[in-house]
């Protein structure tokens, strides 16, 4: 199922409860109905669990959005390095230098079209990944400089490398979620409680109480939505990809 139909289908469903409850409400109160009867105690409790809410969902949204950032960074990071193993390593003779590249290669290919689909859904790297990045780094720190020039590659080429690892470390950090799922009870009971609170103030079934209702309840819903689809940086749709590796290694 789409995730913008997943979305949609949410803040329908928000949107006609609210309203199903309201209307409901109303029927079986009548013209007994009194707004004015609303304590004042009432709507400060009210707007104050909407302030503590909205502080709760805003660091929520925030945490994700840097988590997700981080993580597209990560992925250039990684992906840049293995560019500048695989372009440094022209000052190698012709054979060290293509055994480097084709194990760039093996492994960036490994990474597109291997490790990103077990990452995505099981929120871990491969071992096949790990191995050929260690023959990478064997390739470069096993060779022995012949000359000055030769010399002057080999550090910034095992410099890379590490760069690589670290950046592949990261990356596996920010395969899994990144709220635990105690955020999650408090985002989504705190919602039920932020829509429930609005039921005190005797909302009347007038157009535009019901429309505000309405909207106020998808809002929150969209919000929660934004926060999963955020929350697992290389898993949704609009998160980070493997684009980096594809723009830098367009022949694999």
């Amino acid at each position: 199922m789409s995730e913008w139909l997943v979305l949609a289908l949410a803040m329908g469903a928000s949107c006609g409860v609210v309203l199903a409850i309201t209307v409901l409400k109303q029927r079986r109160i009548g013209e007994d109905d009194d707004p004015s009867e609303t304590p004042d105690v009432i709507e400060y409790m009210t707007m104050m669990v909407g302030v503590v809410y909205a502080i709760v969902l805003g660091l929520a949204i925030a945490g994700v959005w840097e988590a997700r950032s981080a993580a597209e960074e990560t992925v250039q990071i990684e992906a840049q390095a293995l560019h500048e193993i695989s372009a440094r390593a022209q000052a190698y003779p012709a054979p060290v230098r293509e055994r480097i590249r084709a194990d760039v290669d093996a492994y960036v290919g490994h990474v597109v079209k291997k490790e990103w689909p077990v990452m995505t859904e099981k929120g871990e790297l491969t071992q096949r990944g790990a191995h050929l990045l260690s023959k990478i780094r064997a390739d470069v720190t096993d060779y022995h400089p012949r000359n000055d020039f030769e010399g002057q590659s080999y550090q910034p080429l095992v410099d890379q490398v590490a760069v690589a690892d670290s950046a592949r470390y990261a990356r596996s950090d920010a395969a899994g979620p990144t709220l635990p799922s105690m955020v999650w009870f408090g985002l989504i009971i705190g919602g039920a409680i932020t829509i429930g609170v609005i039921f005190t103030l005797q909302i009347r079934r007038s157009g535009r109480e019901l429309l505000m209702a309405g909207l106020f309840s998808a809002l929150i819903a969209f919000l929660l939505f934004l926060v999963w689809d955020f929350d697992s940086p290389f898993k949704h749709g609009i998160n980070a990809s493997y684009g980096p590796f594809t723009d830098l290694f367009p022949h694999v």
